[in-house]
């Protein structure tokens, strides 16, 4: 027996098709359509619409503490679990149906109480740390704050300027924190074969792309002989990230508001031991500016730790991806329309590994070699070099014709 939206969705696609129009999608006319696949794309939208409103429900849960709350409680009333949280009543019992309907929150009927049950509290709470997926729905309201002027973009060219999104590095600091900070020295510094030592005997390290600095700030108070330095644009992370180091009373740190868009040609010459750049990279005005800058500056046995967006650079490739709607979505509502704001390139979160390839080696590097992390489906890790690769990591130089970098 259907569901009433399943139901529903069939009431749409039949209207649909007893329409007189013909109607043309590719070669296909009124003919040719199918009831059923219209029914079924009727209840997948459907489904978005749910889930797009549970992602904004569940990043009020998180900001709120609501999840956090609700681990720690029995059974509890509404009354109950706002005077725990210290919030509004009335809100959180209209969160909690939210909550419920969604099938997020269980119900007592009887008695109207509501518990979070201890399989879902493993993915949405602080207790979680690297599991907490909450942490990743408040992008949806970050980037729903700034259609309006999407829009405009799409109609009249440009972008939408960092200033628009006020919130976007104290989110991006707790992504690092989920996919970064929680792996570093289990999993991420040992790409790098001896970096450990070279970091604890003494090295020089830049961070480009910074945001708030937590990576830097981490590791800095991890090797002390060791020097860092963080760039970004943002003077609003780079405040934040300076408060942070003297809040640890950091002396072998510093950081620096940079434009990196003539990068190639203002960065020092071969002074940094090891490069970083997290996630940084797709967002820049000029990327391959920032990436020549990176060569320019990184000394010949050196080592630039590359973390960016795992995805193909053709579309058709991108179908089977796990987080594709969302990492394109999120591209062009930030990454994208961030770099045509500063007259930049608009590279795109999703340029792929064919194309980062690419720019990597026109930036002058020869030596690419390319890791996935097992918690962590969103990027891929690139351990790049100066000195020549070896045949079995050459790029493909129909890629180098296709990018138009020959």
């Amino acid at each position: 027996m259907r569901s009433r939206r399943r139901d529903q969705a069939f009431h749409y696609a039949r209207d649909y098709s007893n329409f007189e129009v013909k109607i043309m999608i590719g070669m296909q006319s009124q003919a040719d359509f199918d009831p059923a696949k219209a029914e079924v794309f009727a209840e997948g939208i459907l489904t978005a619409l749910n889930n797009g409103a549970l992602c904004l429900m569940v990043s009020v849960g998180h900001r709120t503490g609501l999840f956090d709350v609700l681990r720690t409680l029995p059974p509890a009333t509404s009354h109950e679990i706002a005077a725990r949280a210290g919030l509004h009543e009335r809100y959180v019992r209209e969160w909690l149906g939210a909550m419920v309907a969604a099938g997020v929150v269980e119900v007592e009927p009887t008695t109207d109480r509501f518990v979070l049950p201890v399989e879902h509290a493993t993915w949405l709470t602080r207790a979680a740390a690297a599991d907490n997926l909450a942490v990743f729905a408040q992008y949806i309201a970050l980037l729903g704050r700034v259609e309006d002027d999407l829009v405009e973009c799409f109609k009249k060219g440009g972008g939408v300027p960092y200033d628009k999104y006020p919130r976007f590095h104290a989110v991006m600091a707790e992504d690092s924190g989920q996919s970064v900070l929680s792996s570093l020295e289990s999993h991420i510094l040992p790409l790098v074969p001896g970096l450990d030592a070279r970091l604890a005997a003494g090295i020089r390290v830049l961070d480009v792309g910074c945001g708030r600095g937590r990576i830097m700030n981490y590791l800095a108070a991890l090797y002390p002989n060791s020097r860092f330095t963080g760039m970004d644009l943002a003077l609003e992370a780079i405040t934040f990230a300076r408060q942070e180091a003297t809040e640890k009373r950091l002396q072998n740190i510093e950081f620096v508001v940079a434009d990196m868009s003539d990068f190639d040609s203002t960065a020092p010459s071969a002074a940094f031991d090891f490069i970083t750049t997290f996630d940084a990279i797709h967002d820049q005005a000029r990327p391959l500016h920032v990436l020549k800058g990176i060569h320019r500056a990184l000394r010949d046995d050196g080592v630039y730790l590359m973390q960016d967006i795992k995805g193909s650079s053709h579309v058709h490739n991108n179908i089977a991806h796990p987080l594709g709607t969302f990492l394109y979505t999120v591209s062009c509502m930030h990454c994208m329309t961030v770099s045509l704001a500063q007259g930049g390139e608009g590279l795109g979160a999703m340029w792929g590994e064919e194309k980062t390839r690419v720019y990597l080696q026109r930036a002058g590097f020869r030596s690419i070699e390319t890791y996935q992390l097992a918690h962590d489906i969103q990027n891929n890790w690139y351990v790049v070099r100066k000195q020549d690769q070896e045949p079995s990591q050459k790029d493909n130089p129909d890629d180098q014709d296709r990018y138009g970098l020959q």
